[in-house]
Order: C-alpha cells, then sequence, then structure tokens
C-alpha cells in the first residue's frame, strides 16, 4: 500500500509559516491543516496570528475557526481533527500541508502517537492540581524539575496542565515523559513525508516578535481579549493559555499595568520561540531552512522545498 504523503513546515512563532505556507501550497496542488493550538478557537483571531480569509487566498485551511472558545482542545482531539482532514485532503487529490509551531502536535501526528492507552491517575492529578493553587506554578514546575529536568526544556512554568500530565507520567510509569517522548521519535512515521523547519537569526526573530505584538496590540488585542472575557472565558480554561491572552486578562483583572502585560507577552514569546527551536531540532528528520542561507529569498527556498520534495517523490518533477 502506498504512503499517504505530509509536508510539514515547521518553526518558531513569528518566522514567517503562515505566508510560506500558502504559497507551498498554492504551487504543488495543496491544503494547509494548523498545527497551532489557538487558531482553533473561534473569536482568538488576532492574538493567535490566524490568518484572514484575504490572506489565505483561496487554499483551504483546516483546523481553523473550528472551536468555541470554551471547549477544550488537547492532542488526542488535534490527533482525531488532522487525521481526518487529511483523509479529505487525499481524497481530493491534494496534498496535506501541516504547518504551525507546536511541535508536540506535530510529533503525535507524524509518527501516530497512541496516547488513547495511557494510564492516569485522578486522585495524584487533583492533589497535584490542589498543590499549585496554594503554591503556585512555580513550586509545581520545581516538582518536575527535580525529576525530569529534560522536560523543563519544552515546557512552560505556566502551562499547568502539561507539567500535571510529566508528573503523573512518572508517578504511575516511573519513567521521565522526556525520555517516552525520545522513544516515539525514534518510530517510523507512516506517511511518505518531508520535515521543514524555517529559521532565521535570533536576534531578528526577537525583534520581529515585538513588533507583530506592537502590530497586535494596535489591531485591537485587548478589545478581543476583553471581548472574550465577557463572553465567560477565564485564565483557566486551555484558551486563555494563549500568548497574549492570559497576559491581558492579568491586566483586565487587575494583576498587571497594560505596560506591564505587553513587556510580559513580548518575554514570554520569546522564550516560547527559544523552546520551539529546542523541541525542533530533537526531529532526526527535519530539513533545516535559515532564511540567512537564502538571504532571505522567500521564492529561492521555496524552489530548495519543491526539489526535495520531488526527490522524495510527493510531487512529481516540475518542468
Amino acid at each position: 500500500m502506498t504512503e499517504k504523503p505530509l509536508v510539514i513546515l515547521a518553526g518558531p512563532t513569528a518566522v514567517g509559516k503562515t505566508a510560506l505556507s500558502i504559497r507551498l501550497a498554492k504551487k504543488i496542488g495543496g491544503s494547509i491543516i494548523s498545527a497551532d493550538s489557538m487558531q482553533i478557537y473561534q473569536g482568538m483571531d488576532i492574538g493567535s496570528a490566524k490568518p484572514t480569509q484575504a490572506e489565505m487566498q483561496g487554499i483551504r485551511h483546516y483546523l481553523i475557526d473550528e472551536l468555541p472558545p470554551t471547549e477544550e482542545f488537547h492532542i488526542v482531539r488535534f490527533q482525531q481533527m488532522a487525521k481526518a482532514a487529511m483523509e479529505e485532503i487525499c481524497r481530493e487529490g491534494k496534498i496535506p500541508i501541516t504547518a504551525g509551531g507546536t511541535g508536540f502536535y506535530i510529533q503525535a501526528l507524524l509518527y501516530d502517537i497512541d496516547f488513547s492507552g495511557q494510564e492516569s491517575d485522578g486522585e495524584y492529578r487533583r492533589m497535584l492540581e490542589q498543590f499549585a493553587e496554594e503554591h503556585g506554578n512555580g513550586a509545581l514546575y520545581e516538582k518536575l524539575r527535580q525529576v525530569d529536568p529534560a522536560s523543563c526544556q519544552t515546557i512552560h512554568a505556566n502551562n499547568r496542565k502539561r507539567v500535571i500530565r510529566a508528573l503523573e507520567f512518572y508517578h504511575i510509569t516511573g519513567k521521565r515523559i522526556s525520555e517516552h517522548n525520545e522513544e516515539e521519535r525514534k518510530r517510523r512515521p507512516p506517511y511518505n513525508f518531508a520535515y521543514f523547519v524555517l529559521t532565521e537569526d535570533r536576534q531578528e526573530l526577537y525583534q520581529k516578535i515585538d513588533r507583530r505584538v506592537d502590530d497586535m496590540m494596535e489591531r485591537g488585542l485587548l478589545d478581543e481579549v476583553r471581548r472574550l472575557k465577557e463572553m465567560g472565558c477565564r485564565r483557566g480554561m486551555v484558551s486563555m493559555q494563549g500568548l497574549g491572552y492570559k497576559e491581558l486578562l492579568d491586566h483586565l483583572d487587575g494583576r498587571l499595568t497594560l505596560e506591564e502585560a505587553v513587556s510580559a507577552i513580548k518575554r514570554e514569546t520569546r522564550h516560547f520561540a527559544k523552546r520551539q527551536l529546542t523541541w525542533f531540532r530533537r526531529e532526526p528528520d527535519a530539513v533545516w531552512l535559515d532564511k540567512a542561507a537564502f538571504d532571505h529569498d522567500e521564492d529561492a527556498i521555496l524552489r530548495q522545498i519543491c526539489r526535495i520534495l520531488e526527490e522524495k517523490k510527493i510531487i512529481k518533477e516540475q518542468l
């Protein structure tokens, strides 16, 4: 049986994945599956850097605007929705392009990891949640650092859900979740795939992040968060853990000034980009596309991607 094609375009936030993925889809006859944990939510447009209909240029996008922000979106749901999207795209004779920066989601889809059989301990989880409520996310994170320091390189201290899951995994299995994830990476994907990571100079990327946050604020990110709060969205929800949303909720709740909130968004987004790069460096099959090596020429980057897709027989050789 012929392996289904899959193109992955990953990279840190603000590097330019969205625009490149749309150009690539137009060139090779593809449709795009968003591997972003926030773009799935309706009404979360500015802070998630969601492409507009005009920016999509007629390219079909999946896993964008599909859930209300009050619903929980997690890894298993992403897998289910992304696999269904892939089936539909392939039936239409198009090539699925998974584009985004959530490396954990991409890994789960690429290696077809089965999460359904993972055990859980509800009582232990509730104990950790109570501990975090009483002592804060930092104290909970320190617990993880003591048993699995490698996980702290890819999980943020404020991502309470993933910190608890990593501690729960260790508690149940006696094994570090970072080791488990490393083993899963050694599985061979069931697809004929090409994995690209778009990157650029760290300082340039950080400057771009700062400018993008300023642009989001000018376009009305604070009003977007205010509307979400009025809808009943609160800090404990998965949707409100997104960068920009939790900081501005803190501002609206009086915990931060607006200047402090914007500064925190920029800082946390830079830290997030650094963790994304750390994650993607562990992917053995990733082809790195450094924008500086191509003199920031997107046409040249696109040609290189297509050459590799031809070599892998994901697309036919272009005349």
